[in-house]
């Protein structure tokens, strides 16, 4: 048996290759990962994993849309978003496979 705390892990990764992590694997990574109002990440899309995101609270953008607690979204290889949390929010997020560098950011130029 282990434990381990939430805070200790990477950017809220606790499942996956990281360092720290409370349970070591590539075969896929899991996050709880806590926003404050009008946080954003850029616009970006994984090669080889598929996203799964859970809105657990709060309101967030991804993909032009509104997301609300209990919304579920999906994401294949190729598929781009971005992300803006609207109101205070928790995600649990699921890639699968676990493939560390696998965030490509789309350039808002092109």
């Amino acid at each position: 048996m282990q434990s381990a705390r939430l805070e200790d892990m990477f950017k809220g990764w606790f499942v996956g290759a990281f360092k720290p992590t409370a349970f070591h694997t590539d075969q896929c990574e899991v996050a709880v990962k806590s926003y404050v109002a009008g946080e954003k990440e850029a616009l970006h899309y994984h090669k080889v994993a598929t996203e799964i995101t859970l809105v657990l609270s709060g309101t967030v953008r991804m993909l032009d849309k509104e997301w609300h607690a209990g919304d579920i979204i999906v994401l294949q290889p190729g598929e781009a978003t971005d992300f803006e949390a609207l109101t205070d929010a928790v995600n649990v997020v699921v890639k699968t496979p676990g493939a560390l560098n696998d965030k490509f950011l789309v350039d808002s130029a092109a």
